[in-house]
Parts: C-alpha cells; structure tokens; sequence
C-alpha cells in the first residue's frame, strides 16, 4: 500500500477511444490542480472480461498548502 498520501484520484475508462485518451485527462487534471497537490505514487491497472477492457490509472497524492 502506498504511504504519505491524503486522497487518490481514478481516471478509468472502458471504450477504446478514451483508453487511448486516458494519459491526456490526466495530463489536463495536473495542470488544473497545479501547485497544490503533490504526487506521491500512480499505480496503472488493465483488467478486462469476454467483452470489455477497462484501463484505470489511479494518482495517490497529497494536499500541498502553498507558501504564504
């Protein structure tokens, strides 16, 4: 289990056009959270059934209090 972090944020999706567009929700949510969290692991995992892929990409980070 990952350590150190206060909350984790999941982007998953299931339909082959968003797995192939997963990396860039996540690209977009770091640059909207910007200076106020930090990373401190992602974890990838693909799991699939006789009709269905899914693919999850989950970010363990932590609340960053800016300097003031």
């Amino acid at each position: 289990m990952v350590a150190g972090y206060t909350a984790a944020k999941v982007f998953s999706a299931t339909k082959a056009k968003e797995r192939s567009e997963l990396g860039d929700y996540l690209t977009t949510w770091l640059a909207e959270v910007g200076d106020t969290v930090e990373v401190v692991d992602t974890v990838v995992r693909q799991s699939s059934d006789r009709q269905f892929h899914c693919l999850s990409m989950i970010v363990f980070y932590r609340q960053v209090t800016p300097d003031v």
